[in-house]
């Protein structure tokens, strides 16, 4: 498949200029989506390793969601004749060819070229929906543009009007759902990108938001995180739930809310018309401290009922994982981190890769658990969750 136009120009540029290669090619010799970890850290900038890797504060909740996945134990089922397995679902009334989505990540080009484009043209070869975040690298019209079935990642800004104008874009570029990220009032303090004096490269812009809206984040200082001053300035941080009302009332689109963890504020969003909800501690990058948000996972599918289809992120690494969730009652999940390694690996041909062996991976689950589809892994039993 030929490059989009703007990585083309980019890679130019850069051969042109004579600047030496900063991004690998993998050799796609990876056996696992842990592996492309590995890869990334050896060929990224640490301080884009460190923005990318770390969580808030002490980083508790970041280790927690690890720890507290791999203590759920999935009961297999056994002879149930499992011979192919369907990895297909059905995500806010749309088929997709398994119950994955990759997660709203900002400014992918920090990690390569391809960005936004080349996460997005493999999310759309891997049949999953693409959510494209409001602080992406690549302005949202040529995401879409790739064909992927895209869902648009809403921060809400300070500036109402903003607001309105980005709705407008969204639907105008044939967003497919709109997901509202809750739980970002401000941003969490990231000490590793204060240590690192984190900013972005003048080459990574917030490309939706109007030129000259984040210079702060290109202006560094010590101990000082730039994109956190830029995020403190764009966005509000007193959004309550008629703001999530009158949201409902502007689009019609299906809405998505994410970042709830109490079964409460799942309720509530069921209320003011959310047609699905992704239960999220933002990757452990919010409050230090809140619970993992698989252990919360059961309990906002309780309280919830059919009333809406539930997700699950932070944390995922891999097929078992998604699993895991399914089995706890989630309609599927959205995968972040891994897919960003594996973009910093080596572009789209990566991306895609690592795509399939989740593709794998999860097939591979399915049938040791005993389920020829994904409704089959709801009914299985688990252990050891909380």
């Amino acid at each position: 498949m030929a490059l989009p136009p703007e990585v083309a120009a980019y890679r130019a540029a850069r051969a042109a200029a004579g600047a030496p290669p900063r991004y690998a090619q993998t050799d796609l010799s990876a056996v696992s989506l842990a592996d492309y970890a590995e890869r990334a850290r050896a060929v990224l900038p640490p301080d884009v390793w460190d923005y990318v890797a770390g969580g808030s504060a002490s980083e508790v909740t970041l280790a927690a969601n690890r720890r507290a996945l791999d203590r759920v134990a999935v009961l297999p089922r056994v002879l149930r004749g499992v011979d192919t397995v369907d990895l297909g679902t059905h995500l806010l009334g749309r088929r997709y060819a398994m119950p994955v989505g990759v997660a709203p990540m900002a400014y992918q080009r920090l990690l390569h070229p391809d960005g936004e484009l080349g996460l997005a043209a493999a999310a759309g070869a891997a049949g999953i929906p693409y959510l494209a975040s409001t602080l992406g690298s690549t302005p949202i019209e040529q995401v879409t543009g790739t064909g992927v079935d895209v869902w648009f990642q809403l921060y809400w800004l300070r500036d109402r009007t903003l607001v309105r104008d980005l709705l407008d874009r969204v639907v105008t570029a044939g967003c497919r759902a709109l997901v509202v990220t809750v739980d970002v009032p401000v941003l969490g303090r990231r000490p590793r990108d204060l240590r690192n004096a984190f900013r972005l490269p003048a080459e990574v812009v917030a490309a939706n938001l109007p030129d000259g809206r984040d210079a702060l984040a290109h202006s560094g200082a010590p101990g000082v995180s730039a994109t956190a001053a830029h995020t403190a300035s764009s966005f509000a941080p007193a959004l309550r739930w008629a703001d999530l009302a009158w949201l409902r009332e502007q689009v019609d689109l299906p809405l998505v809310v994410k970042g709830l963890l109490d079964p409460r504020d799942a309720i509530e969003a069921v209320r003011i018309g959310a047609d699905a909800m992704v239960v999220s501690n933002h990757g452990g990058r919010q409050l230090d401290g809140s619970p993992a948000s698989v252990t919360m996972l059961p309990e906002v599918v309780d309280a919830v009922g059919d009333s809406c289809q539930v997700l699950l992120d932070s944390g995922i690494r891999g097929g078992t994982d998604v699993l895991r969730a399914l089995a706890l009652g989630a309609a599927g999940v959205l995968v972040g981190r891994p897919l960003l390694w594996a973009l910093a690996a080596g572009g789209e041909p990566a991306a895609r890769h690592a795509l399939a062996l989740l593709a794998t991976e999860l097939t591979d689950a399915l049938t040791l658990a005993g389920c020829a589809d994904v409704a089959a892994a709801g009914e299985l039993r688990t252990l050891g969750v909380g």
